[in-house]
């Protein structure tokens, strides 16, 4: 994919849409492009998180403790908070469909805040209204 329209892509996923063009091209620079068939395991809960994805076409079927939380479609975004956190995976995900995805690894993203700190406070904002909204969710 051409970098045009990866930056295209980020731009238009939530997590990353308050990033500026600058922004945004670092960010797509970092990121890899990988295809996946229907069924591939892309994350399993209680692992530790190495990377995070951005779905660029097909969806994902979000599983906690063997139930079924969420369907993701293109634009969604999973595994974020275990490169931020360290912390094991809370959840499994798996290909519901033949995928296109955008894989940023922990290591391309730690080096992607410290080159452009900007990124981190747009980051963390998102994430905590994303938080907010899945505890008003629950209540």
């Amino acid at each position: 994919m051409a970098t045009d329209k990866k930056i295209q892509h980020l731009a238009d996923t939530w997590l990353f849409n308050s990033c500026n063009q600058r922004e945004l091209q670092h960010i797509a620079r970092a990121c890899d492009e990988v295809d996946v068939k229907e069924g591939k395991e892309l994350i399993t809960q209680g692992a530790l998180g190495r990377e995070m994805f951005v779905i660029r076409q097909g969806e994902a079927t979000v599983k906690r403790n063997g139930r079924k939380i969420t369907t993701l479609g293109p634009g969604g975004y999973f595994g974020e908070l275990s490169i931020l956190s360290s912390l094991p995976r809370n959840s499994t995900v798996v290909a519901a469909s033949d995928m296109s995805l955008l894989v940023l690894g922990g290591r391309e993203f730690g080096a992607l805040l410290d080159e452009v700190p900007s990124i981190t406070h747009k980051l963390l904002s998102a994430m905590a209204k994303r938080l907010s909204e899945q505890d008003t969710k629950s209540k």
